[in-house]
Formats: C-alpha cells, sequence, structure tokens
C-alpha cells in the first residue's frame, strides 16, 4: 500500500509563506496576505543553516538563531531583517552581488504601512504598464537611497511587510516617488 506523507502544520505554513513571497516578487507593488507573524513566517520559509543572516530587532534573534543560521554584518548577510528602518545608510552596505552573480544580492525584510502614506509609481518586469500603491513608515529619503545603491542587474530585492500583508520589491522594478 501506498502512504502519503502529511504536512505538519509548520511545513504548511512554511509552504503558504513561500509561495506568497514569490508571487509577491513576481507581481511587484501588489499586496498578499501572509501570516500575522511576517517577520517570523519569513524566517520559518526563508533561513536555514546555509544563510547568512542580519538582524536589528533582537526580538526576532530567537527565531533566526533556531535556525542555524549564521549572524553576519549588514555587508556580507544574505537576508537582512531590518524591522522598523531608521537609517537609510545601511543600504549603503547591503550586498548587491557582482556583474558575474548579480543573484548574490541580499534580501532585505523592513517593516513598513501598505495602503498609506507616500504615493509610488511602479513599473518594470511584472507590472503591467505602471502602478500607483501608498507606502508608509519609511525614512525621509529611503525611495532615492534605494535608486543610489542599485545597479540592475545588481541590487538588492526588498519585502515590505505590513501585520499580515507583504509587497515585493525586486531589484528590477523602478520606483519614481509622485
Amino acid at each position: 500500500m501506498l502512504t502519503v506523507p502529511t504536512a505538519s502544520v509548520e511545513e504548511t505554513r512554511g509552504n503558504e509563506t513561500f509561495d506568497a513571497l514569490l508571487w509577491a516578487l513576481s507581481r511587484p507593488g501588489m499586496p498578499r496576505d501572509i501570516a500575522p507573524d511576517a517577520e517570523a513566517a519569513i524566517i520559518d520559509a526563508l533561513i536555514d543553516r546555509e544563510c547568512k543572516v542580519y538582524c536589528a530587532d533582537p526580538v526576532m534573534m530567537p527565531l533566526i538563531l533556531k535556525t542555524g543560521a549564521l549572524l553576519a554584518d549588514v555587508c556580507t548577510a544574505d537576508h537582512a531583517f531590518l524591522g522598523k528602518l531608521v537609517d537609510i545608510n545601511v543600504m549603503d552596505h547591503l550586498k548587491a552581488g557582482s556583474d558575474l552573480y548579480p543573484d548574490d544580492g541580499a534580501t532585505i525584510v523592513v517593516n513598513a504601512q501598505i495602503g498609506a502614506g507616500q504615493l509610488l509609481r511602479l513599473s518594470g518586469p511584472g507590472i503591467d504598464g505602471s502602478l500607483e500603491i501608498n507606502i508608509d513608515g519609511l525614512p525621509q529619503g529611503f525611495w532615492a537611497k534605494r535608486a543610489d545603491c542599485l545597479r540592475y542587474p545588481m541590487g538588492f530585492d526588498i519585502f515590505l511587510i505590513d501585520a499580515g500583508r507583504v509587497i515585493g520589491l525586486p531589484r528590477s522594478t523602478q520606483i519614481e516617488v509622485l
């Protein structure tokens, strides 16, 4: 008799989170539902002992340590959990990949408010024409600093999280502040 393994609650949650993150990156600027404890869900879905992780939020540190990931400074981290970002200059130090390996750029996770605040126009791959969204809760100059740090195809990808929602912004997305 053939038996099929049953996924655990944790495995199902990890798969759902991973699916939501891929969906969000492939449709930049479009919010996707994610677990209410989004940072914890992202850590569970993306981080393992082969990852180098920077974490600015001490509350998330026990979850990261539980994965066995290597703690790293922001310059060498594959994933950076920046929490509620205060200093945009941290973006100057994020891994951006290289000409040969642009995919070595970091993935950053930042808390923001989706649907309120500054109006942005997004364009690029995954967006039909352009898309306008409102984002709040980021420091003044965040979008200009992001533009200065990216040299496509090199750069970093961003996940903006707001409670139970996530927006993905790959390095290929152009963002205009309106």
